[in-house]
């Protein structure tokens, strides 16, 4: 198996280097990854600027490189440019914090891994429920591994897309795995306002979490009540409903523009 190694947390994070230690184990890994942090950034592109790269040696790994970009930059080279291996899975993480809900539209780990679906290779996004300075991957990263494994085994579809999100205790208090889907996750956008030397305003955001209500099979409650979330994603945002409403409110205009072709 030839895996693709992302991040958006940096080269040298420790989420991303605990990945290499586990998944060198399933085939070939390739590592292409950001030069620093990347978090927020989204389904971001570099388009106005040169995207400067750097290939390196990495223990356990076939060929890596750093990349002066976003995450979505990364799995780009990767996959159009570096690799002339045909690669069978996208891996994003292991993130510091989790990405639940909405989370996935800003995060650069999902975004990443969207980005190999995107591309035709099937993708797992992971995340740990801490944002500590100093955190331990090591559970995690090995069930990211037995997690690959068995879906592998049974065929993988390259549409297939997984968000994973992992409680950040140790083994004994995580009481097990939910399949689930996307929860509500909003925040308490808050602008600091301040003033550089120069005297020109500048905004730091900041704010946390609402406190919302959940269904029982969200993500969002999973990780609160001590299960790892399991969520399939797919990149259709179409709202079918939409398209029956929308069809017979606007059928005057359609059937106008039907009687009206040349």
């Amino acid at each position: 198996m030839n895996i693709l190694l992302s991040n958006d947390d940096g080269i040298n994070a420790g989420g991303i280097r605990a990945l290499v230690r586990e998944l060198s184990t399933l085939g070939d890994l390739y590592v292409v990854a950001p030069d620093r942090e990347r978090s927020g950034t989204g389904h971001s592109i570099t388009v106005f600027e040169p995207i400067l790269t750097q290939e390196l040696e990495m223990n356990g790994v076939k060929s890596a490189w750093i990349v002066k970009g976003t995450p979505v930059d990364c799995v780009k080279l990767a996959l159009g440019k570096f690799l002339s291996e045909k690669i069978d899975l996208v891996v994003s993480g292991i993130n510091h914090g989790p990405n639940l809900g909405t989370d996935v539209l800003y995060s650069g780990t999902v975004s990443a891994a969207a980005e190999g679906v995107i591309m035709g290779v099937p993708a797992v996004a992971v995340s740990l429920n801490s944002y500590q300075e100093e955190m331990d991957f090591s559970f995690p990263a090995r069930f990211t591994r037995n997690f690959i494994r068995t879906v592998t085994r049974r065929g993988i579809d390259s549409n297939t897309m997984v968000n994973i999100n992992i409680p950040a205790l140790p083994l004994q208090e995580i009481k097990g795995i939910r399949i689930t889907r996307l929860g509500v996750r909003n925040y308490d956008n808050l602008f600091e306002e301040r003033k550089d030397p120069r005297g020109n305003t500048y905004y730091w955001l900041g704010g946390g979490v609402r406190k919302e209500e959940q269904e029982e099979d969200s993500d969002v409650l999973a990780l609160e009540e001590n299960f790892i979330s399991i969520t399939p994603l797919h990149l259709d945002l179409t709202d079918y409903r939409l398209i029956g409403e929308y069809k017979q409110v606007f059928r005057r205009y359609l059937d106008y523009f039907d009687g009206n072709k040349p």
